[in-house]
């Protein structure tokens, strides 16, 4: 099997499980890693051998979308962890995964007014808690200050 005949299979596989965009994403990344291998003095029938199967590459990429909960989007966590990895074999191996939770824009809205009607509500709390308290000492200074000046 050939490059071309690779990045087909790849190609094909993937868009069983993937968007058009992530589909491409893909081919593009692999397109440039087996090229990027090649220029660095290994043969092609090497870095395809350290592929494997395009196929099962192409589902272990669609598992690990699912896994991440993304349905649309980017790979990047898997584009950086093939990078690191050097091998390119498509799986996470040890390393941990980190998940991103996306919410809709009104229900930010919602939350991120939730949240301020509360620090005000607070902030109120604790000044109305202690305005006798700074009221009285605001006083109790006024008089201090005015039998100071009359003494002089």
């Amino acid at each position: 099997m050939d490059k071309n005949e690779f990045i087909e299979k790849l190609q094909r596989t993937l868009a069983g499980g993937l968007g058009s965009s992530q589909v491409a994403e893909n081919v593009r990344f692999y397109r440039e890693y087996i090229e990027t291998e090649i220029r660095k003095g290994k043969t092609e029938e090497q870095v395809l051998a350290e592929l494997g199967d395009p196929r099962l590459l192409a589902k272990s990429i669609i598992e690990a979308n699912k896994h991440a909960g993304e349905s649309y989007g980017s790979n990047r966590e898997f584009d950086d962890e093939v990078t690191d990895n050097a091998t390119a074999r498509g799986y996470r191996g040890n390393r941990s995964i980190e998940r991103r939770i996306m919410l809709p824009g009104w229900l930010m809205m919602v939350i991120i007014t939730v949240l301020v009607i509360l620090v005000i509500g607070i902030a109120t709390s604790l000044i109305s808690l202690f305005a006798p308290v700074i009221i009285v000492g605001l006083v109790i200074l006024l008089i201090v200050k005015l039998f100071q000046g009359n003494t002089k």
